[in-house]
């Protein structure tokens, strides 16, 4: 469940909502609630389905993931599904948004110009850099004990993170009623100035939801498809708790710092920019510092095992044993991610995300009715 969590928690629930705010308003996070609670149910399904259609002969590990189950469970156009969404998943899971945002929080708040002034894109290079080097020693070099370290350090950071964002929202109680009468108001505000006018907002949410949990799309059911359990559906139960704890909670508290510290209202700010602003002005004026250390953990524990994904992928596409040749695309990915821009890397995972999440609920909502038969036996319905 770690390495689920190192995967899923990360840059997507702070700079992720940030993102959201800035395009949608205060409202977006009703609908991000929303799609979570409908995530959960998804990746229940998802997950369980992973384990039931695993291949445990083909290789020396279990092989699973939406591939397998779409093409062990649907006949007939399952393998075409299965090509789909692996060729989609080389895509969404390359270290795009992990990489752009930590260099940009690393150029925002240790502000390397001050010591020599090489200019904005010359620091991003030599950060995208560091990041790949970084990567390398750990994907090539076998230094899987950094994998540990950051991985293990996950878990004990979102309860850090929760404490410090209970410790700022209890300082501001008596504004905590009105910013959530805020965010409902504006959440089914008709006459939204958001591009897309309402339904635009719930489709703002939907997609940050999406790309904070990943429900629906198909990369949790990878991870746990490794699981030694033998029931299916316990797996399922482990993996609702994913949208819960990274969405319901974690990005809740993100959100509601944003919208408390009024920072969302600066036109400028965006992604983890205005994330660490809205930290430093509710925490003693340096919330920005710690919130950079945080996201390091999560950004840099994402960024060594996101890379899994891509193998397991590129393996279904040509053999298992050389997946991990994609290891060479996602290091190389790295430098350019630094360098781009966070509307052109938000474009790129939206697009792939989409185009992984179709195939993986035709292949849900085909081969759900053998979990909903496993739930009957076990009489939970």
């Amino acid at each position: 469940m770690s390495a689920v969590l190192a995967a899923t928690v990360g840059l997507g629930n702070i700079a992720g909502v940030s993102i959201a705010i800035h395009q949608g308003g205060p409202g977006v996070l009703v609908w991000m609630w929303i799609t979570a609670l409908v995530g959960s149910i998804i990746k229940f399904y998802s997950c369980s389905l992973s384990i039931k259609m695993r291949d445990n002969e083909s290789y020396k590990e279990p092989l699973a993931g939406p591939m397998y189950y779409m093409k062990a469970g649907i006949k007939k156009y399952g393998k075409t599904l299965a090509i789909w969404f692996s060729v989609a998943g080389l895509f969404g899971v390359l270290p795009a948004f992990t990489a752009n945002q930590l260099t940009q929080s690393y150029i925002d708040v240790l502000n390397p110009s001050q010591l020599i002034d090489l200019g904005d894109f010359w620091w991003k290079l030599i950060i995208g850099i560091s990041l790949t080097i970084l990567t390398s020693l750990v994907i090539f070099g076998g230094l899987k004990s950094i994998v540990r370290i950051t991985s293990g350090l996950v878990p004990f950071m979102v309860v850090v993170y929760f404490l410090i964002g209970l410790f700022i929202l209890i300082s501001n109680y008596s504004i905590v009623p009105s910013t959530f009468k805020l965010i409902f108001v504006n959440a089914f505000d008709f006459n939204s100035a958001v591009v897309g006018g309402f339904w635009g907002l719930i489709l703002i949410g939907i997609k940050r939801a999406v790309f904070s949990s990943e429900s629906g799309v198909g990369l949790a059911p990878i991870y746990h498809g490794q699981s030694t359990t033998k029931r299916s559906t316990d797996e399922g139960l482990v993996a609702m708790l994913g949208p819960i704890l990274d969405t319901i909670l974690i990005c809740t508290i993100t959100g509601l710092i944003i919208i408390i510290s009024g920072a969302y209202e600066v036109q400028e700010l965006n992604g983890i920019v205005l994330t660490l602003e809205a930290f430093r002005r509710l925490f003693f004026g340096f919330g920005d510092y710690l919130l950079i250390f945080m996201i390091s953990v999560f950004g840099i524990s994402t960024l060594l095992t996101y890379s899994y994904y891509g193998v397991k992928c590129y393996g279904f596409l040509t053999k298992p044993e050389k997946g991990k040749y994609y290891n060479i695309i996602y290091i190389i990915a790295i430098i350019f991610s630094a360098l781009a821009t966070v509307e052109i890397v938000i474009g790129i995972i939206d697009i792939a995300f989409a185009l992984m999440a179709i195939p993986n609920m035709i292949a849900i909502l085909y081969l759900g009715k053998h979990i909903t038969k496993e739930m009957k036996e076990r009489s939970w319905i």
